[in-house]
């Protein structure tokens, strides 16, 4: 391939990565989440968060549904980021506790593993502001027939959330 045609592709994969980003920060559900995507590359997504009192359970430490929510977006994430042209949707999620967090900035790291046609494969993992793993996920994607394209904030006049 030809050098230009290396920067075409370059540049074709960071717009779709940014517009990815502006899907996330559209999301209503995102709203409620102090939470920044970033699509870090093919087949990598990282998501920055903050846990504040308002997400613990009654014995003063995130919910699980904290966990879920920001290792499913990663591995999703990720994931999306192979697909141009149509949303994925979670089939499965498998999740493990290792520690509680409390409160602070929370990093939810999201990889690509498997699968390139329909199905996905993609595992993630949080990490405190500490450096230390306080979760870790594993789940499945498919393609949906919803198109990207049709979705707001994933075309350049949508929320910019960056």
């Amino acid at each position: 391939m030809p050098a230009s045609d290396d920067v075409f592709a370059a540049s074709g994969a960071e717009q779709h990565y940014r517009a990815l980003e502006r899907l996330y920060a559209s999301a209503p559900v995102n709203a409620k989440f102090a939470s920044k995507l970033h699509i870090v590359g093919e087949g990598r997504a990282q998501l920055t968060f903050t846990v504040t009192p308002e997400d613990y359970h009654a014995a003063g430490a995130a919910h699980g549904t904290i966990y879920f929510k920001m290792l499913d977006d990663a591995a999703f994430y990720a994931c999306n980021s192979l697909v141009t042209d149509r949303f994925l949707l979670t089939t499965s999620f498998n999740l493990f506790f290792s520690k509680p967090v409390r409160a602070g900035r929370v990093t939810a790291e999201g990889r690509w593993v498997s699968g390139r046609r329909r199905v996905f494969v993609a595992e993630a993992r949080l990490v405190d502001a500490e450096g230390d793993e306080i979760g870790r996920g594993t789940g499945t994607f498919m393609k949906s027939r919803i198109p990207l394209s049709s979705l707001p904030g994933y075309g350049a006049d949508g929320p910019s959330g960056l």
